[in-house]
């Protein structure tokens, strides 16, 4: 209690009183809240994106195989390395969690006969879900990719082991 005194009389020494002290720091949160709450948003934005992100490189990192294994080892007779790689990308477009992704898929043989696949995902960045322009209080949030590769021996049908 005694320091609580001894601060209100040096405040009027000074010419202060307590509340004229007050009245100056009044409305000091809301300068900060103004200042701060711009920031903490667009850190919460870019945390949400790359999580996202992170979470979105994994599934399409595990569907590919998948899908590749699943449509590559067994393709339809006659059928080319642009139609499996064309089978690949229509599954993969049409999985529920990779909306909103852009996917991508090409094929290729090497002179060995294996088929090499090589999967794109374009990930671009939203708004906790909702759609966004570039930028978020004129920070930019650029879109980004991610690829993946697999080879496979490729089931020939006659053909000899």
């Amino acid at each position: 209690m005694g320091s609580l005194s001894a601060c209100a009389g040096r405040l009027r020494r000074i010419g202060l009183s307590r509340s004229s002290a007050d009245r100056h720091e009044r409305g000091q949160m809301t300068v900060e809240l103004a200042v701060t709450l711009p920031v903490a948003i667009v850190l919460a934005v870019i945390a949400f994106n790359a999580l996202s992100y992170m979470g979105s490189c994994a599934l399409f990192d595990r569907s590919f195989h998948q899908e590749v294994r699943v449509q590559a080892i067994s393709p339809a007779r006659g059928d080319a390395s642009e139609g499996t790689a064309q089978a690949v990308r229509d599954r993969l477009r049409s999985s529920p969690q990779l909306e909103g992704c852009e996917v991508d898929v090409e094929a290729s043989r090497d002179q060995a006969g294996l088929m090499a696949f090589e999967g794109r995902l374009g990930y671009r960045p939203t708004l906790f879900g909702l759609g966004l322009a570039d930028e978020v209080f004129g920070v930019r949030l650029p879109r980004l990719e991610h690829r993946c590769a697999f080879t496979v021996d490729a089931y020939r049908p006659g053909g000899l082991l």
